[in-house]
């Protein structure tokens, strides 16, 4: 029996996508309306469409009618402060263009307070195809009503009903408590006598923020969450009641019984709203073309031309060329039919205009990405550099004519010039025509603990305590993370706030928290945008964005084109400046990136080193490994290292790498897979290899072998079953038995299920062989690229320091009358420090600097140095971080004194300018004078922390170094000469690095030791890394008793820690006694003065004491004087360096047993 239809239509609600407030998720929502019987269902979010498609999907898949609508802050011109909301809802298409315009329009030009506000006026003339509700108790008839503004009713309204006539209704609620209430009954009252005495239609609206009653709380929190408010503060704004959950039509019916006539008018408003997306469409912008010609056939004469000039570059010798043409316009042909008969040659045409443009503009774009990158036409219009041809790369992975999906182009453009060619987009196109794309970040398992318990008003200390209990897997939610780790159940099953806790976080985990803009999409309309999408930006109208994400842009039938930054592509850039100035003082001629040798032996030498710090996609740790194991000697090596470096298939790549080297014996699954399989050893890497099998082995087409691919990723049984089947006949025409054609398919299946797009894996193979090519030939432009590209981050440069270090590239300080703001390459054995690169400097601060020394010539001294720039943007900070980092050391090298001096030559730089125009207090001769304030230089270590708080790590000397002394006694071994051997070392280093990994037997830490000899990494298990957290911090010294082991995977070896120490530690137990030497009878006092702080356990009770033997030499003879039990020390850095500096090293002792 069929279900009554419901009487009532639910026309207000604020999604999760209302962003301040709403939790609402569509999928709920519509599913409630369904089981309800409600014919149709309206969303109206906050200033917003964001959900429209979604919205309209989830609908019509449920059968139920979607009403499109928007809640909107309208402009009070009577009282600024006080804006007022009404809602609207859309009737048809014409509504929904109105709409988006109006939003759209609010957005760009009239935000206030983040509130994009609508004046009336823009309604009125954007009125046709919209309903507009009053607003209720939040609506401008409501202010007038409780601001006694009676006089003005009669105007406000008759200017609404003028130019809406009857789609103007006056909008009740209730669903408040206590006095919001008697507010609501009291508007009510008065809106009911409106309507009557101006005839106007009423309508009951009932405004849903959650779906079920005991979900209030949960929606509280997000608003405090969206606004900064803490759930339990009292004054904190409540704007919602318990009652707004997603009520039955039998309550709305029941709830305004007194007034039928506004229940009825829920159903009116419904069926006259009729407004559909186009799904499906397709919606190019006009790409100019000449005159006489249709797109399709200007595409395939700037692809013929295109190519003619690749082959001439492919084959400078005219009769090769002539071989090979035929082969190529073959392919072009098909491609262009299969692009035309698609109706995407306008899409072609538009990336590689955009493209070309970068090119001739000098803009760095990458060679190719993704799946694009198999196309000829793609090669020949300049879109992708790489020959798909040459290595084998199918078209039918891009464009499937058995598969209709937008082809899509992913475009690497350099950070620096990306934006470049978005304006040029804009200006070709129409600004109004181009935006962005809107991404909504949602709330995460660890990110809503973190949220929910600030709200809560929980100590920061234990919420970040649970949220890491939360295991670090890609994807995970709180449901598994509940059941993968025991502690979570077990302190939500004994802890109330714990448990109070979770159950917020459940309702609210996934919810959408803010929006975003894709990190390359960009929408180029054929009209302006907000005929497709409303638009969404910033208050200063920066960041436009559709509303609509790329999902639903393109479900809308507006083409997405990926502009994305790729910092490699700077760093190639820089790079290849740096290496061609050099080659000009060497007279040699300029290298051209797109013309390098492919098969350069010393690039395959740097890259059988695995010395790959800084070449894209192989300076990994993992990759510089499989590099040792490879020896890659061609690039379709690189191609396929590529492709097998990724879980799955990296279980793959011992068994190529012996194969590659004849280490194992290379078998085909089936003798015709040789000539598919051969280039990779047998070995199936590339999705486009299981389409060839298929077409080789099965007879399948390109089109369908594609089909067969994507068919075994999904893995449909059905599907899947077909295919099987379909396969399987057709290997039985190709010599193939019943078995083998099944054993085929099941290798196929398996190969589907890791193997990687070849064209992407050859596009990026590409950039990692240029980068390695300029490191190989010109290292020390392309470390200096690279330490540029990337100045803001320390622990790069420091990485890359190391690096100089390893290529014999010396690294010189930066230099206040050399350097520039970027690292500079001198020659190809030296790079000088980037003064960018100094931390509290800042680009404004360092132009300066570099403008005055080229207009005035070198600063003479810190004195002069003040008083020459602008003292506004280089500021104290800026003096010091300089200082520290040894900028002014070829003018003084006491950095102490300079430091100490900074505040003088501030000081008198500022009299000097407030007196400009007079006698100045002092001129440049007095500059050269004036003597720094005297300091004692610093001592090697300060020398060290303070460089080090400037440059982010240690440049001038190895830390190491300053306890190799004190140690070397009991830890004889340096990192360099650990062999593997059964019983355990003592070593010693300063923690270079810290890498945590969850394993199946818990938490571990893998610590590189660094002793300035030698580097090792150390594995500290569980328990081991529970007991001594304290101890693992960055460039900290630890001690470390544990076994060496060769590591079979890097070829080199490996600790596993026994037992971890710091320095006062393994010192005190391992130290029998402590002696000074003395020659002068008054030197006791200063003895006894020291000793005193560190003795009878007074840094630390627990750690063994030294006893202390005083050496006394004087004319008359020598003793030694053992001092009493009380004078025991606790041995420990800062006694011991006192000791040095007052005794002198020589004289200090320490016994170790």
């Amino acid at each position: 029996m069929q279900k009554k239809k419901s009487q009532f239509i639910h026309l207000r609600c604020h999604s999760e996508f209302s962003i301040s407030d709403g939790i609402v998720r569509i999928a709920d929502y519509v599913k409630k309306a369904f089981e309800y019987s409600m014919p149709a269902i309206a969303i109206a979010d906050l200033s917003n469409c964001f959900a429209a498609v979604k919205f309209y999907k989830k609908a019509l898949e449920a059968k139920v009618k979607p009403i499109f609508g928007a809640d909107l802050w309208i402009e009070n011109k009577s009282s600024p402060d006080e804006p007022t909301r009404l809602q609207v809802i859309v009737k048809n298409q014409k509504g929904f263009l109105n709409l988006s315009e109006l939003i759209s329009h609010a957005y760009l030009e009239n935000q206030q307070r983040n509130r994009p506000l609508i004046k009336e006026e823009w309604l009125f003339e954007k009125n046709e195809g919209l309903i507009v509700l009053s607003g209720a108790t939040s609506g401008m008839l409501a202010f007038l009503l409780q601001q006694n503004k009676l006089e003005e009713i009669p105007s406000y309204v008759k200017r609404w009903k003028t130019h809406f006539k009857d789609r103007f209704f006056i909008e009740i609620q209730r669903h408040g408590r206590d006095k919001l209430k008697e507010l609501q009954e009291r508007y009510i009252e008065k809106a009911l006598f409106l309507a009557h005495e101006y005839d106007l239609p009423v309508v009951a609206t009932h405004p849903i923020q959650f779906m079920a009653e005991e979900d209030y709380r949960a929606h509280e929190a997000k608003t405090c969450i969206s606004d900064g408010y803490i759930l339990g503060d009292q004054r904190r704004p409540k704007n919602f009641s318990a009652d707004q959950y997603f009520k039955s039509p039998d309550e709305m019916i029941a709830l305004f019984e007194d007034i039928p006539a506004a229940i009825e008018n829920t159903l009116q408003i419904a069926k006259l709203c009729n407004h559909e997306f186009e799904l499906g469409q397709l919606f190019l912008p006009d790409f100019p073309i000449p005159k006489g010609k249709t797109i399709e056939d200007f595409l395939l004469l700037e692809a013929k031309n295109g190519l003619d000039r690749r082959l001439e570059d492919l084959y400078p010798e005219e009769k090769i060329r002539e071989q090979h043409i035929p082969k190529y316009l073959e392919r072009l042909n098909f491609e262009v039919n299969v692009i035309n008969e698609m109706g995407y040659a306008g899409y072609f045409l538009i990336v590689a205009d955009f493209i070309n443009w970068s090119k001739e503009n000098k803009i760095p774009v990458g060679p190719g990405r993704g799946s694009g990158a198999g196309s000829v036409v793609a090669f020949s219009l300049g879109i992708t550099d790489l020959d798909p041809l040459k290595y084998n790369l199918l078209f039918e992975r891009f464009l499937n004519p058995d598969r209709v999906s937008m082809p899509d182009f992913d475009i690497d453009f350099c950070q620096e010039g990306r934006d470049r060619v978005i304006e040029y987009v804009k200006q070709k196109y129409g600004s109004d025509s181009v935006s962005q794309i809107a991404t909504f970040g949602t709330m995460a398992a660890k990110a809503v603990i973190r949220d929910v318990g600030r709200v809560l008003d929980l100590p920061y200390n234990f919420v970040d305590s649970i949220a890491k209990l939360v295991p670090n897997e890609l994807g995970i939610n709180l449901k598994d993370a509940i059941e993968k780790e025991p502690q979570l159940k077990d302190r939500i099953k004994k802890e109330e706030e714990v448990k109070e806790l979770f159950e917020l976080a459940l309702k609210l985990e996934g919810l959408v928290r803010n929006v975003g803009m894709h990190a390359g999409g960009v929408l180029i309309a054929p009209s302006k945008i907000s005929n497709f999408s409303p638009i969404y930006c910033q208050p200063d109208a920066a960041g436009i964005i559709s509303q609509f994400d790329k999902d639903d842009v393109e479900s809308i039938g507006l083409v997405k084109f990926d502009f994305l930054g790729l910092r490699t592509l700077t760093i190639l850039a820089m790079a290849l400046e740096n290496a061609n100035k050099i080659r000009l003082e060497n007279g040699l001629d300029p290298l051209i990136l797109e013309k390098l040798p492919i098969q350069d032996k010393h690039t395959f030498d740097l890259l059988k080193t695995s010395n790959t710090t800084g070449v894209f996609q192989l300076e990994s740790r993992g990759m510089k490994d499989m590099l040792k194991q490879a020896r890659p000697d061609c690039f379709e090596d690189i191609i396929a290292l590529v492709a097998l470096y990724r879980p799955g298939p990296m279980d793959l790549i011992p068994d190529f790498c012996r194969r590659k080297h004849g280490q194992q014996q290379v078998t085909y699954p089936h003798p015709a897979t040789e000539s598919i399989l051969k280039e990779t050893y047998g070995i199936a890497v590339y999705q486009e290899q299981v389409m060839q099998i298929a077409q080789v082995v099965a007879g399948y087409s390109l089109g369908g072998a594609d089909l067969l691919r994507r068919a075994m990723g999904k893995k449909k049984v059905e599907e899947m079953d077909a295919q099987r089947q379909t396969f399987v006949d057709g290997a039985l025409k190709h010599e193939l038995n019943q078995r083998q054609a099944t054993e085929l398919f099941d290798l196929l299946e398996k190969f589907a299920g890791y193997g990687f797009n070849k064209s992407h894996a050859a596009a990026y193979a590409m950039i990692a062989y240029q980068t390695a090519f300029l490191k190989a030939h010109h290292t020390s432009a392309f470390i200096a690229a690279s330490m540029s590209a990337d100045m803001n981050n320390t622990d790069n440069i420091h990485l890359l320091f190391d690096d100089c270090q390893l290529n014999q590239i010396t690294l010189m300080p930066p230099d206040i009358n050399s350097s520039e703001y970027k690292f500079l390459p001198i020659d190809e054995s030296h790079i000088l420090y980037g003064l960018g690169a100094i931390k509290g400097t800042g680009l404004s601060a360092i132009e300066v600097i570099l403008e005055d020394r080229k207009i005035n010539g070198p600063f003479t001294s810190l004195f002069d140095f003040a008083a020459r720039l602008d003292l506004r943007k280089v500021n104290r900070k800026a003096f010091e971080s300089l200082i520290k980092a040894g900028a002014f050391d070829t003018l003084e090298k006491n950095r102490a004194s300079l430091l100490a001096s900074v505040n003088l030559a501030i000081t008198k730089a500022e009299q000097s300018n407030a007196h400009v125009g007079q006698n100045s207090l002092f001129d440049e001769a007095d500059t050269q004078t004036i003597p720094l304030i005297d300091s004692a230089p610093w001592p090697e270590k300060k020398f060290l922390i303070e460089e080090k708080s400037a440059l982010g790590f240690f440049y001038s000397g190895h830390p190491f170094k300053f306890y190799e002394s004190m140690i070397r006694p009991f830890v004889a071994n340096k990192l360099s000469d650990l062999k593997p051997r059964d019983g355990n070392y003592l070593m010693a280093g300063i923690i270079a690095a810290i890498r945590f990994r969850v394993t199946s037997r818990g938490k571990i830490a893998i610590v590189t030791l660094d002793d300035s000899y030698g580097r090792i990494d150390v594995v500290v298990g569980n328990n081991l890394l529970t007991d001594n957290y304290h101890l693992i911090k960055e460039d900290q010294l630890l001690f470390v008793d544990g076994q060496v082991s060769p590591d079979d995977f890097t070829g080199g070896n490996r600790v596993r820690a026994f037992a971890l120490y710091d320095l006062v530690s393994i010192q005190n137990s391992k130290a029998t006694l402590l002696s000074i030497a003395i020659k002068d009878q008054n030197q006791a006092p200063v003895i006894k003065q020291l000793l005193k702080s560190y003795a009878s356990g007074s840094i630390n009770p627990k750690h063994k004491k030294c006893n202390v033997k005083i050496e006394y030499e004087s004319p008359a003879g020598v003793a030694d004087i053992m001092l009493g039990s009380q004078w025991a020390v606790t041995l420990n850095e800062d006694l011991i360096t006192q000791l040095h500096q007052t005794f002198k090293e020589e004289n200090v002792k320490i016994l170790y047993n």
